[in-house]
């Protein structure tokens, strides 16, 4: 098995940041120059599996060639990309990425597999062959920290440059929220975040620390639009939350509402009003923050957790590769 993925480290730490145009442009040709030979060597193996694209701009391309090869290929979507979304970060490159093309991925796909059913049910318009694989979280690495918790309670938000307008959403509630609470805002995924009134620790993104800055967070947000790209969303910056034992409050869209289930697991909240009191409600009462968040990581144990997920993925794996035998 090996594993080729389009972003190789220095388009990684440049893509998500705003401009760099030509440092961009560099770095996305060069990737292209890689997935070309990586296409070529598709014919040696039993099963291609494409995540989400081959490519990130352009028509599906490489995907056609390896169905021309005659290699059976999976194909693994867990967002809406068959929407047009602009990337604040890159707003002249989303012009490129061809939405258009995950119909064609589709149905060029032996077998498809859709992180949610919103995502599925558009992939059975182009594919009979569709199974909903939820987004998983590797339980064994996402292990709840019961560590000493300080004087002044944390809430916490995940995400990264293109993803930070969502936090702002909410920004009305947490600054309301501050005349009367005490608490700090953690923001992950970008360098700065001004909000007036409010006690803001931000930081960049990274890997090799995401679980020990995320365990760091007494409540865990997601607030997210209700429009058709976020209905594709897999709710992972919630499950992450959950199987650290973090309690959290989702906006309820999409897959949130079947993740999380209002006051038993977590918390739903659409207005401001509701953002603030759910969020003064958990500030206010530790035994909650404690009761919801232990209910979600049992949540994520039951229903998504990697090892829950494998048998059925490796099984699909097995019956696509022994259609081409």
């Amino acid at each position: 098995m090996i594993f080729e993925a389009f972003e190789d480290d220095a388009l990684n730490r440049v893509i998500y940041e705003p401009g760099h145009p030509l440092r961009k442009a560099a770095a996305v040709a060069a990737a292209f120059g890689r997935r070309m030979t990586h296409a070529r060597k598709a014919p040696a193996f039993d099963v291609v599996y494409v995540f989400r694209e081959a490519a990130v701009l352009g028509p599906a391309v490489f995907e056609r060639w390896i169905q021309r090869c005659g290699v059976p290929f999976v194909y693994d979507f867990d967002d809406a990309v068959f929407e047009r979304y602009v990337s604040p970060s890159n707003g002249y490159l989303s012009l490129l990425k061809c939405p258009g093309k995950t119909a064609a991925i589709c149905r060029l796909a032996t077998h498809v597999i859709a992180g949610n059913r919103y995502l599925a049910e558009y992939a059975r318009r182009h594919n009979e062959k569709v199974t909903i694989v939820p987004t998983t979280i590797d339980t064994d690495v996402y292990q709840p920290i019961r560590a000493a918790r300080k004087h002044v309670p944390v809430i916490g938000w995940s995400g990264s440059h293109s993803t930070v307008q969502h936090l702002r959403s909410i920004d009305a509630a947490l600054k309301r929220l501050a005349t009367t609470h005490e608490f700090r805002l953690k923001v992950i995924g970008t360098k700065s975040y001004p909000l007036d009134g409010v006690v803001v620790d931000a930081q960049p993104w990274r890997r090799e620390t995401e679980t020990v800055d995320l365990s760091e967070i007494d409540i865990g947000v997601m607030p997210l639009p209700d429009d058709r790209w976020s209905r594709g969303k897999c709710g992972l910056k919630a499950l992450q939350y959950m199987a650290l034992g973090i309690p959290t409050v989702c906006s309820p869209v999409g897959v949130n509402s079947e993740i999380i289930r209002h006051d038993e697991n977590g918390l739903l909240a659409s207005t401001e009003a509701e953002w603030v009191t759910a969020l003064k409600t958990l500030l206010e009462n530790g035994e909650r923050r404690e009761r919801l968040g232990s209910a979600g990581r049992r949540t994520v144990e039951t229903g998504y957790s990697s090892h829950a997920a494998i048998p059925l993925v490796v099984q699909l794996f097995r019956d696509v590769a022994r259609a081409r035998a």
